[in-house]
């Protein structure tokens, strides 16, 4: 393990002096060819072609540097993020994100508020950051409070599924600033890579697994004991009416 480390750890070394040194170099290349050019002979011009070459070839330097930056955060991602995600799947989370998807004509967040307000307000926005809806609760008590939204927008129309963000602001009787929060929380369905970064699903919305801050299991579903012993008893009730059917009659 300690191997492991301080290779990873001499090759991020490697990786920052290198693209000090390409900055040096490429300043210092900006500077020659800027000088080349300002005493340039007129009669006999610097050829195009050549320092054209150079800049491509200082670029795509550049270029690389920036791949293996890319390629060594998705190897680290990809050997302990995405690993311990896929462990989520199945379990309920909560999660700090303002974000949670529409569908079937419901989305649901959890907000809460840190002392009791006078005065809250619920703003919910599409993906372009636009308000659709705006919702005042009557319970405005300290805590957690769950907010379900109908999908209908401003005007009573129906908005097509997606994902929405919810947005709180409150203040106590006295006009301060009263502090919020918001969280997604349900059950995890999926876990993605998407530019180098873990998501998870939650509620159709994906969140950075790093926001998740309590996993458990989902309730078990309701036993069906009840119906078992409902049947049970219907069985026992046809059986006894068999029993009391009159016996034939003596020979």
């Amino acid at each position: 393990m300690v191997d492991s480390v301080s290779t990873v750890a001499a090759a991020s070394d490697t990786s920052v002096l290198g693209r000090n040194r390409l900055a040096e170099s490429f300043d210092t290349f900006l500077a020659l060819l800027t000088t080349q050019l300002k005493n340039q002979d007129p009669l006999s011009p610097l050829d195009s072609n050549q320092f054209t070459q150079q800049i491509v070839q200082m670029t795509g330097v550049e270029q690389q540097l920036l791949t293996n930056d890319l390629l060594k955060k998705l190897v680290a991602n990809t050997g302990s993020g995405i690993a311990t995600a896929v462990s989520l799947i199945g379990k309920e989370v909560r999660a700090d994100a303002d974000v949670a998807a529409l569908k079937d004509g419901k989305a649901e967040w959890v907000y809460k508020l840190d002392r009791a307000a006078a005065d809250v307000k619920i703003e919910i926005l599409d993906s372009k950051g636009r308000v659709v809806q705006t919702v005042a609760p009557t319970d405005n008590k300290a805590g957690e409070h769950t907010f379900t939204w109908d999908g209908k927008g401003a005007g009573g129309s129906t908005l097509p599924d997606g994902v929405y963000s919810l947005r709180v602001t409150a203040k106590d009787s006295e006009g301060s600033t009263v502090p919020t929060g918001i969280v997604a929380q349900g059950v995890v369905t999926g876990v993605q890579q998407i530019d180098g970064q873990t998501v998870v699903t939650i509620n159709g919305a994906q969140i950075p697994w790093e926001r998740i801050t309590l996993i458990r299991q989902p309730p078990a579903p309701a036993t069906t004991a009840s119906n078992s012993n409902a049947s049970t008893g219907d069985s026992n009730t046809n059986n006894t009416t068999g029993d009391q059917t009159s016996p034939p009659a003596a020979a």
